[in-house]
């Protein structure tokens, strides 16, 4: 009996050989039909044998293209019609106008194998690509997704490639930036001073060898190179980047040079080998042979594999490593326009190596890491973005601004949200037109012009001055650790109260005090504060976020008031007159804000400890603290639980004054260490069971920046699962505030209630 079934799919279906795909399996399987792109996705309509329809099914599930993903697939019967053939239709008027765009990816075995065979015709052409990978994202000017809308648009198809994208048995039909040597883009290699040198990749290779700083454009920006093994190379390439001690990330040829200089199982193996190629967090191997210059005070290397053909024929110079970190000075973000990478980067970088491919979209690396049994993203970026996260439910469409650092947006779509790049802090001015480039660009890429802007409470940040100024809006202010709790929610799919341990640097409170230490109990709708870490005075203000020996003078003056303890802090962190300020600052609250900061009380141990007084970067202290841990220490320090009318305030003094008792007696840092970690997972427990015997709620959920530590997450989430409770963690969401506008986009369209 012959039948006719349609196909309705949504995903990111287009510009990922999915036609070409169906055109093959259709088919093979003696089908006739048609398969189209459409305003949603792709529909698909087949005609024949009910086993044979069937096994297509099958195939279109089991068999998908590397870059294709079916988000849904709607499957309706027809009348059959007795069409002969199978064929690829043109795109409706409004294709692509709301089908999502695939993000960028690394370059597929295929193209591999063509880029180092001397017979091809692309041998050696660094800008291979097919509809199996290459750049997607970065190069998107507009929908719907073709050439012309696209940075290859200045690049007419030669005769050879014309006949690829339009034959549909080429796994280049339609792969729209499809180019070859004759019509494509061209390297050029330039010295800081402008001259152009000849023959760009073999130069390269040999600058590179030469311990030369070389600019590298990449997919989504450039990269700083140098050689990983070379200490002259690597010490100069800090110096004049100013990054002084924050670690350098690697790229290295493939797998097995990855395992000669890092520790890897089987889930980072298939991480780091992964369509989306992120930087990966790997314990270091000790005679990894590099620099030790590369992650000072660090036992872990952020590695990451080759991902574009440039890469590759850069590694078949056999270079055992190279850092490839983001192209910039510190804090700014990467450099991705030619003339900008010449003009912030021609005192840090010897060389450009650059193309007249132009990338549209800034797109870092993302940086993931194994974590509680499952990868987690630290940050969400290249490989990853545009992809959606699938909402509970469908909601009116909102634009969310995030919050200050690790900025990203979110704009939300019927059941999905879209979170942005990796914008960086907004502290910064390119990273702030950054900011409102992609407000456009989403805007643009999901036809969405949202009523509803969701943004944080504190008033100062620049996400909530922009909010501040939009026309015709309707503005909904939602406070930043509520925003953590049900970003972990929503990327769970749960929608019921649940408990959140949200713990991080600073959020702006609902009281107007500085929170971060928290126990919320909440859904998208409310929250309530049932505990929080006993405050802090953070004597200077911001500047004690940036040096953890003020957190830790804070600390003793309220365990111990005016008969502080002989710690050699307070004769060697300090001089005389600074320590003099400060305590007055403390004594008389004078630019002294209270802070329930998590990340603070890290700041403050790492400091009473000896390991760290002044921060080069953001979370240093914290890490540091975490890298010294004693695993085999199983003892812990106890936190007080005090109850008031107000919540639970979790005491940490009891804490601060065992910490320096082991101090005087000359404890090790890694046992103390381990024992504050432990004390703290315990505290969660311990506050999670009183909030459980109230309230009823067995949930809880696991979110703020402090959740980057593995040691701490793994310990909490162990302990809690034993005690009965259900954990919700992070994974395709960053737990620090690069995840946070996901939340803000479902609390502010909660606010509003579902929509059609």
């Amino acid at each position: 009996m012959i039948i006719r079934k349609q196909f309705i799919i949504c995903g990111t279906v287009q510009g990922v050989g999915f036609r070409p795909f169906v055109y093959r399996i259709a088919s093979a399987h003696a089908l006739t039909g048609w398969v189209l792109n459409d305003s949603h996705g792709v529909t698909i309509e087949v005609e024949g044998r009910t086993e044979q329809i069937e096994a297509f099914a099958v195939a279109l599930v089991d068999e998908l293209p590397p870059l294709a993903r079916i988000d849904r697939c709607d499957v309706i019967e027809q009348a059959a019609t007795g069409e002969t053939r199978f064929t690829i239709r043109a795109s409706e008027d409004a294709a692509a106008r709301t089908a999502e765009i695939s993000p960028d990816t690394f370059v597929c075995a295929d193209c591999l194998h063509e880029l180092f065979n001397p017979a091809d015709r692309r041998y050696y052409y660094p800008f291979i690509n097919c509809t199996n990978c290459g750049p997607r994202f970065s190069i998107v000017t507009g929908v719907p997704y073709d050439r012309g809308l696209t940075t290859m648009r200045d690049f007419p198809l030669c005769p050879a490639c014309r006949s690829e994208y339009e034959d549909p048995a080429s796994r280049r039909f339609h792969a729209q930036p499809n180019a070859c040597p004759v019509c494509g883009p061209q390297l050029r290699l330039h010295s800081a001073a402008g001259a152009e040198l000849a023959e760009p990749l073999t130069t390269t290779i040999e600058l590179l060898r030469a311990g030369k700083i070389v600019a590298i454009k990449g997919l989504g920006g450039y990269h700083l190179a140098v050689d990983a093994a070379n200490d002259m190379a690597v010490a100069e390439l800090r110096r004049r980047k100013t990054r002084d001690q924050k670690p350098l990330a690697l790229m290295v040829a493939d797998l097995s040079a990855a395992h000669a200089i890092a520790r890897l199982d089987t889930a980072e193996e298939k991480l780091l080998g992964g369509v989306e190629r992120p930087i990966v967090l790997l314990a270091q191997r000790a005679d990894h042979g590099l620099s030790s210059l590369l992650a000072p005070r660090n036992n872990t290397f952020g590695l990451m594999l080759p991902y574009t053909p440039l890469h590759h024929v850069l590694f078949a110079a056999g270079f055992k490593a190279l850092v490839m970190t983001s192209a910039n000075l510190s804090d700014e973000p990467m450099a991705y326009r030619d003339a900008e990478a010449r003009a912030r980067l021609g005192s840090v970088a010897d060389f450009f190596l650059s193309h007249n491919r132009d990338i549209h979209t800034r797109v870092d690396d993302s940086i993931v890491r194994i974590m509680a049994g499952r990868a987690l993203l630290l940050r969400r970026s290249r490989g990853y973005v545009p992809r959606s996260v699938v909402l509970a439910q469908r909601q009116p469409s909102v634009l969310a601004l995030g919050a200050e650092l690790k900025n990203t947006i979110c704009l939300t779509r019927g059941d999905a949200a879209y979170l942005s790049q990796h914008l960086g802090d907004l502290a910064n001015a390119a990273a702030c037109d950054g900011f409102e480039q992609a407000i456009a660009a989403f805007k643009t890429l999901l036809a969405v012009e949202p009523a509803i802007v969701a943004h944080d409470l504190h008033p100062d940040y620049y996400s909530t001055r922009f909010a501040e100024q939009l026309d015709g809006v309707e503005r909904i202010a939602v406070q930043h650790h509520h925003a953590h709790l049900v970003s972990c929610m929503a990327e769970n799919g749960v929608t019921a109260p649940t408990m959140g341990i949200v713990c991080d640097g600073l959020g702006y409170g609902s009281d107007g005090t500085l929170w971060g230490g928290e126990l919320l109990l909440g859904d998208c709708r409310d929250f309530r504060r049932l505990g929080y870490l006993r405050p802090l005075a953070m004597p200077g203000g911001d500047a004690a976020s940036r040096e953890p020996r003020r957190m830790a003078l804070s600390a003793l003056v309220a365990a111990y008031g005016d008969d502080l303890p002989d710690l050699p802090l307070l004769g060697s962190a300090f001089s005389g007159g600074e320590l003099k300020l400060l305590l007055q600052m403390l004594a008389q609250g004078i630019n002294a804000p209270l802070t329930s900061s998590c990340g603070r009380l890290f700041d403050a141990v790492a400091g009473l400890i000896g390991l760290r007084q002044v921060v080069s970067y953001e979370g240093q202290a914290a890490l540091e603290l975490e890298q010294a841990i004693n695993d085999a220490e199983n003892e812990s320090y106890s936190f007080a639980i005090i109850t008031t009318e107000s919540g639970m305030i979790f005491d940490s003094l009891p804490v601060i004054r065992a910490v320096v008792s082991d101090v005087l007696a000359s404890t090790p840092a890694g046992t103390i260490s381990a024992r504050f970690h432990n004390g703290l997972a315990e505290l969660f427990v311990a506050a999670c069971v009183r909030v459980r015997e109230a309230q009823g709620v067995n949930g809880v959920a696991l979110s703020g920046g402090v959740f980057q530590n593995r040691y701490l997450t793994e310990r909490a989430v162990v302990l809690l699962e034993a005690a009965g409770f259900e954990v919700l963690t992070h994974a395709l969401v960053p737990p620090n505030d690069g995840g946070l506008a996901l939340g803000q986009a479902v609390i502010a369209g909660a606010a509003r209630g579902a929509s059609a």
